[in-house]
């Protein structure tokens, strides 16, 4: 792979929900030493808050939970369909918007529902089964969202994280497995690769005639 494999989570003002995905889910990849693979940020659907830092809750939740966290504030462009593997929608408001925005049916198909990845059916693999792949949110998709903690107490940015927590075991599986496989190089191996190979291949000893 030429490079990383790039996540983008998604919410509205990118200050309460995808800030706090984004730091979550970078601490897993650090966990399962996947964070040289892939890079992870986040942005909002607006640009309300554009340049501010997260919502003094988020970063409160986060640190409780033992989160490192910096982050300001963007809106998602079009443009980053092009450089991004997957676009992960916080709730279903998000993934409808994002599939209306992309310029390709194979830009929304990167388009997923965060905690689609915690829930539901598995792939033969032991992938999880995303939100599908294209088309319109199913019906049931409002199941799944992450709901907006800015106007409530802080109290439903602990319940935000722990969804947002429970979600990504599920959709670090699913990047794990679009990873290629590593090259595992043994001590024995690179001794062996290491050595001169400039000599000439041995040949057996001819006798005399007599």
């Amino acid at each position: 792979m030429t490079a990383p494999f790039r996540i983008c989570f998604v919410c509205t003002g990118n200050i309460c929900r995808s800030p706090m995905a984004e730091s979550v889910f970078r601490a897993r990849l650090a966990e399962d030493g996947l964070d040289g693979l892939v890079e992870v940020d986040s942005a909002g659907t607006g640009g309300w808050h554009e340049g501010e830092g997260a919502d003094p809750r988020t970063v409160a939740v986060l640190r409780a939970g033992g989160y490192e966290h910096a982050h300001t504030a963007r809106q998602f462009q079009i443009s980053w369909f092009d450089r991004l593997d997957l676009v992960i929608a916080l709730d279903s408001g998000h993934l409808r918007e994002l599939r209306r925005l992309a310029p390709t049916a194979q830009d929304a198909a990167k388009v997923r529902l965060l905690r689609a990845y915690g829930t539901g059916p598995v792939t033969e693999s032991g992938s999880p089964v995303a939100t599908p792949a294209s088309g319109p949110a199913p019906a049931d998709a409002g199941d799944l969202d992450v709901p907006d903690p800015y106007y409530g107490s802080y109290e439903g940015f602990e319940e935000c994280l722990e969804m947002v927590e429970a979600a990504s075991d599920g959709l670090l599986a699913a990047v794990r497995s679009a990873l290629p496989a590593p090259t595992v190089v043994t001590a024995r191996t690179a001794a062996h690769d290491s050595r001169p190979t400039t000599r000439e291949p041995h040949r057996p000893q001819q006798k005399e005639r007599t």
